[in-house]
Order: structure tokens, then C-alpha cells, then sequence
């Protein structure tokens, strides 16, 4: 929970110094770049405790300084330096969090048995945004498959959950059917 908190402040340090420089889309890039360098000895060296700061500032420049802006090369300068790059991968999620804050996108996370069409995928949404905490926004998917749902889906956002899964019915089926097998109802 701790680490949480602090990659929250430090994300949204540099969400704000980057809106009030006006390179919002900037540093999302270069965001989006450092997490797409999926080298687990890169990510090892540069969250590990026992790296001092000052090699750790010399690898992250090496890598990715000529890739990135300044602003967000110095913001990671202080990440090293105050020793909290041990949180480095909850400060890049919680960056993503304020951006689609920031630009009104909603995240839905969605479960289905089978992948999604196009067509589908265009209704769902369209159906998600005459939600009124929806209505005006732009809704991003994040698609799993999982055929143990056997078919329909499971949506969540925010804090909703909407389970219309045939397992789900299932369940609710066999739960009543176990409960009520030798009562009789007295209406």
C-alpha cells in the first residue's frame, strides 16, 4: 500500500509538471516507450536495491536518453537518485491512470469465452457510453478470453461488476436448485 501511495505522488508530479509544459502526449510517448523495453535484466538492474543510484542514472540515459524527452529523463534522473525505483513500475501505471483521467478515457475490462468481433466490440461500447458515468467519455477495452466462462461475458468498470456469463447462470441455477430441491414456497 505504501509503494502505491508514493508511485501515485511521483506519477502524478509528473503528470502535472507535464501538463503545465504542455508535453502530455510526449511523456505518454516515452512512457508507453520504456514500458515497451521488456528486458528483465534491464528491469532487474534498474529496481534493484544493491545498483547504486549514480550507475542506475548511467544505464536508464544509456538506453533510453536520446529515445525520451528531457523532462522525462530528469524525472527519472530523481526517481534513481531519491531511491525509489524500486516503485518504478507502479509510477508507470499510475502515469496511465491520470492520462485517461485527464483525456476522459474509461477503461472497461472485459471477459468473454470467445474473442470478440469488430461489430461486437463497437456495440459494447456504444451501449457502455449511454451509462451516465460513461456518457461523453471514451471507453478502452481491455480483452481477455477465458473459456472457462463457457459463453457471454464479464464486464468491470470502476467498481461495477456485470457478470452475464453462462457459468455464472449455471451457478445461479444450481444454488437454487439445491436450495429449494425439498421446499415448497408458501405463497
Amino acid at each position: 500500500m505504501r509503494q502505491t501511495r508514493v508511485a501515485g505522488r511521483y506519477s502524478k508530479a509528473l503528470f502535472d509538471l507535464a501538463k503545465e509544459t504542455n508535453q502530455v502526449e510526449e511523456v505518454k510517448k516515452d512512457i508507453e516507450l520504456i514500458r515497451s523495453v521488456n528486458h528483465d535484466e534491464l528491469s532487474k538492474v534498474l529496481v534493484s536495491p544493491v545498483i547504486n543510484a549514480e550507475k542506475k542514472v548511467r544505464i536508464f540515459n544509456d538506453v533510453f536518453g536520446a529515445n525520451i524527452s528531457k523532462l522525462t529523463l530528469s524525472f527519472f534522473d530523481l526517481i534513481f537518485k531519491k531511491g525509489r525505483s524500486v516503485v518504478m513500475p507502479d509510477i508507470l501505471q499510475s502515469f496511465d491512470d491520470h492520462y485517461r483521467e485527464y483525456k476522459g478515457i474509461k477503461v472497461v475490462e472485459l471477459t468473454t469465452a470467445v474473442p470478440m468481433d469488430a461489430a461486437m466490440r463497437e456495440d459494447l461500447k456504444t451501449r457502455l457510453q449511454k451509462i451516465p458515468a460513461y456518457a461523453n467519455k471514451t471507453v478502452e477495452l481491455q480483452e481477455k478470453v477465458d473459456d472457462k466462462i463457457i459463453g457471454g461475458f464479464v464486464a468491470q468498470f470502476g467498481d461495477m461488476l456485470f457478470d452475464a456469463s453462462i457459468r455464472h447462470d449455471l451457478q445461479y441455477i444450481k444454488k437454487h436448485f439445491v436450495e429449494n430441491m425439498y421446499k415448497q414456497k408458501i405463497r
